[in-house]
């Protein structure tokens, strides 16, 4: 039984004004806040959108005017504004028709080469560069650097003449052929007045979506190789939301309302939030679902809140969430110790220490002050300079690294986080096993040394496997809606980047890069929105949800991960660019099913009217259920050690061969549950032709000991294609 997350208009209100009170929302100077009214889609015909924001607000304000108040008229492809509010003048606002929903306006945050050739889609892949440069992804973020070579436009003719959007970058910002849209919003006020990059994560993201190819690009000599874009003759357009301090909503909503009028094709979005907010108090999720209906995919990152479940904050299924996973080139930095054990230690570490051996002394023997806990740790205020200064310190934790530094350290060694990443002075850390073997080398030696060496890339025969930070499901509000949908590259990334981004976050670190190697679920969704790009140069009239399915259905089937979630972790799989051109059926899903899955979920008629802006209805007397959705994946919440039956309705659409037949193979290795498919061939005679089916699955019981999880596979093969759905069955426990 689906939990119904539909909020009913006043408790919405209500919740927005706990939201405030715990969270705020973009306060002003006088006590107002910045609220989101979201008005549903456009009304058809003639229409004046801010005559009716201004007379909204006319309406409700209290000794501010109109104009005053509002911050930001949502338009162009959907009705809705942002504005400044007291809460008795929100109240008001609650009460009036025509009023989806009001949010306040909170911060999302961002959510921080080789992997092409890993995914398959190799430089001499088949392409169409006339139609590929006709193809305009939206990258919604910090900005862009535009004078870096990834976004140079030699070679490229005149925008696409389908573009309707503008360069307006501000202070010393200029277009090319290539950057051909340039916009920026700043709701909260932050001094920085241009699209120009000064965080490095915007030029990062585009430039692995669409940037140019580079050869011999690398940091510092680390990852050497040619970085470029999953389309490198794509035009790109800037919509520059985010800013030291964050994204606001209010900012996000209006990037979407922007880029969708001006006639891109993909939207990037590498944002998102710690948790998941309601669908209608989701600047996402309502953004893409506009979008959704223009006919444009929005990719987003399913966020870096692992291995932690119920943590993904991607859940709508109109867009695709995006998890992060490693490639087969992994960075190490190698511990040389004085007795010549060489230990694999894990960093971005590009300095090279002048001699071959340092002193190496623990952080418990290196303090006067602390106790041996907290000097072990290198924590605080404990390092002395003089037991410290022309040494490499072993340290607990990695959080000791920038104390050890501080207090004259030459180096140092810590136990391992997972992920590296790029540090202000030689540093490597190690797993627990070898970790415990530099403890013993240093107890049992008079006098140990050790050199940290620089970083140098190395084969992993392991990947992919996903990443500890990237979020994990089940969807806290859509539980039958698999989420995150797909894993991609998100470990060790080489992109482009700003040269007045700081490198490290350490004041002292002045290094200035062209290119830097990032990870982050950020970094895997714009390699998925590079594919959506690609698969639209092929097929140009799919719909968005044709394209979500190709890069579902064809992705690797993956063995699990470190942790025990499985399909929680990384959807289907890892996306397959080559394989998702061709995917032989597709589930499709258009914004009627959508609408359709709101009303399983508690939207009525009214609401969803505004929404869709037609004359859609919810059914009086079928209830339905979101697992009714056309979806490419099949999950369902049941009920702790008690037996289950459910039934999942599909429709595949034949975008293969026109006479084809296919067989339903059930693959499943779990014994908690079994799986019929019913019929279980399907016969086309036409392309385009649709054929349904359901889908049974039958279970005696999971439990949190044994099992949480059960999952299993429905593959259609026709002996070309193989079109691979999971089925997710879970309880609603702490799996991770």
């Amino acid at each position: 039984m689906t939990k119904v997350n539909f909020l009913d208009h006043h408790f919405a209100c209500l919740i927005a004004t706990i939201l405030v009170l715990t969270m705020g929302a973009n306060a002003t100077d006088d006590g107002r806040k910045v609220y989101i009214v979201y008005l549903g889609s456009l009304p058809q015909g003639e229409f004046s959108p801010l005559s009716q924001h201004l007379n909204i607000l006319e309406d409700v304000l209290e000794g501010s005017s109109s104009r005053d108040s509002l911050v930001r008229s949502y338009k162009r492809s959907f009705n809705g504004f942002a504005a400044k509010l007291t809460e008795k003048e929100r109240e008001k606002l609650c009460n009036k028709d025509g009023v989806v929903s009001i949010f306040p306006s909170n911060l999302l945050q961002l959510q921080t080469t080789r992997s092409w050739d890993f995914m398959g889609l190799s430089e001499t892949i088949e392409r169409k560069p006339a139609v590929e440069s006709d193809v305009i992804v939206g990258v919604i973020d910090t900005g862009i650097w535009p004078e870096s070579p990834s976004f140079s436009d030699e070679g490229f003719g005149p925008p696409p003449k389908k573009w309707k959007g503008v360069c307006s970058g501000g202070k010393n910002f200029t277009c090319n052929k290539k950057v051909i849209g340039a916009q920026l919003y700043n709701s909260l006020n932050d001094p920085d007045d241009s699209v120009r990059d000064r965080d490095g994560h915007g030029s990062h993201t585009a430039s692995t979506a669409a940037g140019n190819k580079i050869k011999g690009a690398s940091f510092y000599g680390v990852a050497e190789g040619s970085a470029r874009g999953g389309v490198p003759s794509a035009r790109i357009a800037v919509y520059k939301v985010c800013f030291q301090s964050g994204c606001a909503d209010a900012d996000v909503l209006a990037a979407f309302d922007d880029a969708i009028s001006d006639g891109v094709d993909i939207i990037s979005v590498s944002l998102g939030k710690g948790s998941a907010p309601n669908l209608n108090e989701d600047s996402l999720a309502i953004g893409s679902f506009h979008a959704m209906a223009k006919g444009i995919l929005t990719l987003n990152s399913a966020g870096n809140g692992g291995p932690n479940t119920y943590s993904v904050g991607s859940v709508a299924p109109w867009m695709v969430s995006v998890a992060a996973s490693t490639t087969d080139r992994q960075i190490i930095t190698k511990v040389v110790l004085g007795n010549g054990t060489t230990l694999a230690g894990s960093s971005i570490n590009t300095f090279v220490l002048n001699g071959t051996e340092f002193p190496l002394v623990y952080g418990k023997d290196a303090t006067r002050t602390c106790d041996e806990y907290e000097a072990q740790l290198c924590s605080g205020d404990c390092l002395e300079r003089s037991l410290v200064e022309g040494k490499i310190i072993l340290c607990r934790s990695i959080t000791g690294d920038r104390d050890a530094h501080e207090a004259g350290a030459v180096g140092s060694i810590s136990q391992e986080f997972d992920v590296p990443s790029i540090v202000p002075f030689p540093i490597s850390t190690l797993n627990e096993e070898e970790f415990r073997m530099i403890e013993t080398y240093y107890i049992s030696t008079k006098n140990p040394q050790a050199n940290i060496l620089k970083s140098e890339s190395t084969k992993d025969s392991s990947a992919p496997v996903v990443a500890s930070f990237s979020s994990r499901g089940p969807n806290t509000i859509i539980p039958e809606i698999l989420k995150p949908d797909i894993t991609a590259p998100g470990v060790d990334i080489l992109a482009a980047y700003s040269p007045v981004a700081p490198v490290t976050d350490e004041a002292e670190d002045k290094r200035s890069v062209k290119y830097t190697i990032l990870s982050g679920t950020s970094m895997s969704c714009p390699h998925v929105a590079g594919i959506a790009a690609y698969i639209k140069t092929f097929h140009p009239d799919w719909s968005p949800s044709a394209i979500q399915s190709a890069l579902i259905t064809t992705a690797w089937p993956m063995n699990g991960t470190t942790y025990d979630d499985g399909e929680l972790a990384f959807g289907s799989g890892h996306v397959d660019p080559v394989k998702a051109v061709s995917p032989g059926l597709v589930y499709e899903a258009l914004k009627a099913d959508y609408i359709n899955m709101m009303c399983s979920m508690g939207y009525d008629t009214k609401t969803v009217r505004l929404v869709s802006g037609d004359n859609s209805s919810c059914p009086k007397d079928t209830k339905g259920s979101p697992k009714d959705l056309n979806y490419p994946s099949m999950a369902v919440k049941v009920e702790e050690t008690k037996s289950f039956k459910v039934e999942f309705p599909r429709t595949v659409t034949n975008f293969g061969s026109a006479n084809s037949t296919y067989k339903a193979t059930v693959i499943n290795t779990n014994s908690h549950i079994k799986v019929q498919v019913n019929p279980d061939i399907l016969s086309f005679k036409l392309e385009k032709e649709k054929k349904s089916f359901v889908v049974t699955v039958v279970g005696q019981g999971l439990d949190s000991f044994e099992a949480p999880i059960a999952a299993a596979s429905l593959v259609w093969s026709d002996g070309t294609h193989s079109v691979r759905s999971p089925i997710v069955a879970y309880i609603d426990r702490n799996i991770g």
